[in-house]
């Protein structure tokens, strides 16, 4: 299993006011916008998402991690111990993903593009 790419998650409860500061602060511009997470970014791959709440999980995460094998990723997190608090869930735009707390609390989405 490889990792593609890593995005922190900040949970906003005003989303337009946090994409107008984090725009105007970090010269981001908003690559992707499904009305309850937005994700800035820039030409060089740097990435912010800001959500209000998940719209599928009965959490927010607080990173998101890309991967090239989601099931690979899910058989070493459940090999280590760790709580899965999504399931492995194909999901509407494209996406399957699960969710993991590590001992921190800290909520970890590993998920992968299924959809081009």
């Amino acid at each position: 299993m490889d990792v593609h790419r890593i995005v922190p998650n900040l949970t906003v409860t005003d989303l337009p006011r946090a994409v107008a500061e984090h725009t105007a602060a970090l010269g981001l511009r908003v690559l992707m916008d499904h009305g309850w997470i937005v994700t800035l970014g820039d030409d060089e791959g740097h990435q912010l998402s800001l959500i209000t709440r998940d719209a599928t999980a009965s959490v927010a995460p607080d990173v998101s991690v890309f991967v090239d094998d989601v099931r690979a990723a899910l058989a070493r997190v459940e090999s280590a111990g760790l709580e899965v608090v999504h399931p492995l869930t194909d999901e509407p735009w494209g996406v399957t993903r699960f969710f993991y707390r590590g001992s921190d609390g800290r909520v970890v989405n590993v998920g992968m593009h299924t959809i081009a």
